[in-house]
C-alpha cells in the first residue's frame, strides 16, 4: 500500500488533539464508532494522527502499534481512499487489504466490535467500487450483513454500524427490488429507514448519517421523498466537524448541494 498519498485539504490547529485533549474529546471523536479509548501511547499517537487528517502516518503508525493499533490504520486507510483517493483501482486496492486484515484479526479479537464494523464498510466501498451487481454476485452481500451484524451484537450503540446496514438494505432493494432483495436477500426498505434513524438518535451530529439516509431516500422512493432527502443534504452540509474525517463529510455534502 503506497504512502505516496494526497494530503488532507482542510489542515488545521482544530483538528489537532495535542497532549489530553484527545482524551477529553474521545465520546465526541467515537460517538460513531464506539471505540474505546486505548491505555497505550503509540495507539493513542495514531489516532490523533487520524483526527488530523494525517492519514498516511495514522496507518503507519497503527500498523506499528500492532493489534491493538489496525483499527486507527484500518479507519485511516478508508477514509483516505473514499474521499482523497482519485486513483479508482489504488482505492480499490486499499479497500482490499483493509477487508483481508479485518478477516485475519477476526479471528484474534473476536470481541472487538470494530474489527467486524471495518471488515463491512471496507467490503462495502469495495462493491460500490466494482458495482453492487458485481458484489452480490460474489457474495460479498452476506459477508457485509454478517460483519454488520456481529458488530451490533458486541456494540448496539454503534451508530455507524447502523448507517452502514441501512445502506446495505436500501442498495440491495434498489437494484433487485423490493420482493427478490426481501426472498432472497432479506433487505427492505423499512429496515433501511430504521437503521438510519437510529444512527441519528445516537449520534445527532453526524453529516455522514444524513448523506447516507438521503441516498438511500433517493434511491428506495425517488422523487416522492425528494424534499426530505435534499434537507438531510442541506443539515448535513451545516454540521460542525470535529475532526478531519467529519470535514471530508461536510465538504462532500455541500459540494452535493452546489
Amino acid at each position: 500500500m503506497s504512502r505516496n498519498w494526497h494530503a488532507f485539504p482542510y489542515p488545521g490547529e482544530h483538528y489537532r488533539y495535542a497532549g489530553e485533549h484527545l482524551k477529553k474529546s474521545w465520546a465526541r471523536l467515537h460517538r460513531g464508532d464506539c471505540e474505546p479509548w486505548p491505555a497505550e501511547t503509540a495507539v493513542a499517537d495514531a489516532w490523533r494522527a487520524y483526527h488530523a487528517g494525517e492519514f498516511a502516518e495514522a496507518v503507519r503508525a497503527g500498523l506499528a502499534a500492532g493489534d491493538k493499533g489496525e483499527n486507527a490504520a484500518d479507519k485511516a486507510a478508508m477514509i483516505y481512499a473514499t474521499y482523497l483517493e482519485g486513483d479508482a483501482e489504488e482505492a480499490l486496492a486499499i479497500f482490499k487489504a483493509v477487508a483481508e486484515r479485518c478477516e485475519k484479526r477476526q479471528a484474534r479479537t473476536p470481541n472487538d466490535a470494530n474489527v467486524w464494523y471495518y471488515h463491512a464498510y471496507a467490503l462495502g466501498r469495495y462493491g460500490q467500487g466494482i458495482s453492487v451487481a458485481k458484489a452480490l454476485a460474489q457474495g460479498l452481500g452476506g459477508k457485509i450483513r454478517t460483519s454488520l451484524e456481529r458488530a451490533l451484537e458486541l456494540a448496539p450503540a454503534h451508530a455507524d454500524a447502523h448507517i452502514a446496514l441501512g445502506t446495505w438494505h436500501a442498495e440491495i432493494v434498489d437494484k433487485v427490488g423490493a420482493m427478490v432483495g426481501g426472498l432472497t436477500y432479506g433487505a427492505k426498505k423499512e429496515e433501511a429507514e430504521r437503521h438510519f434513524r437510529r444512527a441519528l438518535e445516537l449520534n445527532p451530529d453526524s453529516a455522514i448519517a444524513r448523506m447516507e439516509f438521503a441516498n438511500a431516500l433517493a434511491m428506495l422512493y425517488g422523487k416522492r421523498k425528494l424534499a426530505e432527502a435534499e434537507r438531510l443534504y442541506a443539515e448535513a452540509a451545516e454540521c460542525e466537524a470535529a475532526d478531519a474525517m467529519e470535514r471530508l463529510d461536510v465538504e462532500a455534502a455541500r459540494e452535493e448541494l452546489a
